[in-house]
């Protein structure tokens, strides 16, 4: 039997990269295959993607600026390039088919595979759909989603939920809370929060924790407070003279991070959504304001109608983040059925579903 040839775009934050790292990772246990991806040139996939063992080729496509409609003119001839680019990387590899995971790279790519009657599919992870991917989404096979209500977007009979893949090491490694505490030198027994704010720092998440980091001490509380690469030092001041506190600009084991956490304030992109899920976490998210169609937004209502998640508005995190937590360390009852709740909304072995439908299209096609 031929090889499967597996073209995958998208990316530029890790909430599209991890899903399509996963994705592949899933085709490759399960058949034999020859998977390549597209990015976007100067944007993180063009590390993760090669560190992950795969090859990529990337394309000079950069987003629209929304405020000021001139600067928009080297953005249309780099779109230009990239669907010139795009063609002949369909052209040359041949594939069977196509996957996009959202990004400014799997609009051209997509787009070019379609022309050519390479069959695609959409893996669209958050509550409110991207602007590429409702482009994409009549002529694609299948259309892979994490949430309900996605036919407000997309052709209700191309919709198949399969949830958000997630990092399978977070899966596997369900450790044990007291151990993970002691991995981090905090003590086995007191109550834990976890604060996650990306790998550039969400600016107002930290800023909160800054101002409020005492007040959470004092009330007997653990912190492990993750700032992302753009606070500096800030944090390690903020924590002077503390004990029970671990601030660092990265976590290398997320496994035992969320393990030790009794709760957990993030963002709401839909891959660390789809983690909390899985994992049952408790959580207090904050939506980040600088994303399209203020999608995150969107993501944390989801999971607050269901009392899975409490969330706290980005403007009003630095007066309230900290009193919220508070409030909710002190709801044990509370903590314990918004676990419950987050826990009844994962999807587990969503990478393999994923790729049931992939299977299903390429085998259709032959």
């Amino acid at each position: 039997m031929k090889k499967y040839r597996i073209l995958i775009s998208g990316g530029g934050t890790g909430g599209h990269i991890f899903p399509a790292l996963s994705i592949a990772n899933a085709l490759k246990r399960r058949v034999d295959a020859d998977i390549l991806f597209v990015g976007a040139d100067n944007r993180m996939e063009m590390e993760r993607v090669p560190a992950a063992g795969y090859e990529i080729i990337g394309l000079p496509v950069a987003g629209f600026n929304r405020r000021n409609l001139l600067k928009n003119i080297p953005v249309l001839v780099k779109l230009m390039k990239s669907i010139r680019k795009a063609r002949k990387i369909v052209k040359d590899f041949q594939p069977d088919i196509a996957i996009g995971v959202g990004g400014y790279a799997s609009g051209p790519t997509l787009k070019a595979a379609q022309r050519k009657g390479v069959p695609t599919l959409i893996q669209e992870q958050n509550s409110y759909a991207g602007v590429t991917n409702k482009l994409l989404a009549p002529k694609a096979g299948k259309i892979c989603v994490a949430y309900d209500g996605m036919e407000r977007f997309f052709p209700g009979d191309k919709i198949i939920k399969t949830g958000n893949p997630v990092r399978k090491d977070l899966q596997e490694r369900s450790s044990d809370m007291k151990k993970s505490r002691e991995s981090f030198g905090l003590s086995p027994d007191r109550p834990t929060l976890l604060v996650i704010g990306g790998s550039l720092g969400a600016l107002t998440v930290n800023e909160s924790m800054e101002k409020g980091l005492r007040k959470l001490v004092e009330s007997g509380l653990q912190v492990i407070w993750q700032t992302g690469k753009n606070f500096g030092r800030r944090g390690i001041d903020a924590a002077k003279g503390m004990t029970g506190v671990v601030v660092t600009e990265f976590i290398t084991d997320m496994a035992a991070a969320y393990s030790a956490a009794t709760l957990v304030v993030s963002r709401a992109g839909a891959g660390s959504i789809s983690e909390l899920e899985l994992l049952g976490k408790p959580c207090v998210l904050v939506p980040s304001p600088n994303v399209a169609e203020d999608h995150q937004t969107k993501n944390a209502m989801a999971l607050v109608e269901k009392d899975a998640a409490v969330m706290v508005r980005d403007a009003e995190a630095r007066e309230k983040l900290v009193d919220v937590v508070l409030g909710l360390f002190a709801d044990k009852e509370r903590l314990g059925r918004m676990s419950a709740s987050i826990s009844a909304l994962a999807m587990r072995d969503s990478d393999d579903r994923i790729v049931d439908e992939i299977l299903k299209i390429i085998d259709g096609n032959r």
